[in-house]
């Protein structure tokens, strides 16, 4: 009888995630089991400018961007041809980062950063679906107004309000909802964080979705401060006039 032959040692065991280091997980569009690791930044404290320069930026940005109030659903109108410079800038403005995202069928959320590379400054749920939302931006302006009571000796800054009444070109559209980043904020952020403008729909493991499948739109707003009861977003567009815009109002009345 000859010798037995030697058996092969067993492979040590693996995942498919692990054989293929470029694939990704996006737990906000599945159930994924390992979900990006988080690089985000705090945002930077710089210092501000000023107390004379705030005041006159102040003084600039209540005449140039300051919404008027319409009397049938107090939404404002924004004055935004008036407002921006041959390069797209907006007085008093400053640069942010944008981005709205979510199930095309589930309410879209709306996330302002510092810069792609910085944890969000603001996460706000609005009462809309994203890819209602998406759609009418292909098609014209979008104004949002978010409205909430304005309160005697109430010094809480308007973008920390909890819940506002939201109007959509005029149209009362449910509310929005001010929250903290969620573990699936964050991984749509840090999957995001190399883009700084551009919209597309985030892979989803091949699994099917019941609310749609995961959007996101994501472009550089220009937050223009026209007193505590007054702060506007006003999206950027590369093309000028061109393409989708968006304005946010946050008002108190």
């Amino acid at each position: 009888m000859g010798e037995p032959k030697p058996q092969p040692r067993p492979l040590p065991p693996s995942s498919p995630r692990s054989q293929n280091p470029e694939a990704k997980s996006f737990p906000a569009v599945a159930n994924a089991q390992s979900p990006p690791a988080i690089s985000l930044q705090p945002a930077s404290n710089k210092k501000g400018p000023s107390k004379s320069r705030k005041i006159f930026l102040r003084f600039r940005a209540v005449f140039r961007s300051f919404p008027i109030i319409a009397p049938s659903c107090k939404i404002p109108v924004s004055l935004h041809h008036g407002s921006r410079t041959g390069e797209g800038h907006i007085h008093g403005g400053i640069r942010m980062t944008g981005t709205l995202f979510g199930n095309r069928k589930s309410r879209v959320s709306i996330a302002i950063q510092e810069s792609p590379k910085c944890l969000p400054l603001l996460v706000i749920e609005l009462g809309i679906p994203t890819g209602k939302l998406l759609q009418d931006m292909g098609v014209g302006f979008v104004r949002i107004a978010l409205e909430c009571e304005k309160r005697p000796g109430d010094k809480t800054k308007i973008v920390d309000e909890p819940i506002w009444m939201l109007y959509c070109n005029g149209k009362k559209s449910g509310y929005g909802v001010r929250r903290e980043a969620t573990d699936d904020d964050l991984s749509v952020m840090q999957v995001l964080h190399a883009i700084s403008m551009g919209a597309g729909v985030l892979p989803n493991d091949g699994d099917e979705l019941p609310d749609g499948e995961f959007m996101y739109m994501r472009a550089q707003f220009e937050r223009v401060i026209g007193s505590k009861d007054s702060e506007t977003y006003y999206m950027l567009n590369p093309d000028g006039n061109n393409g989708p815009e968006l304005s946010v109002f946050f008002v108190r009345v």
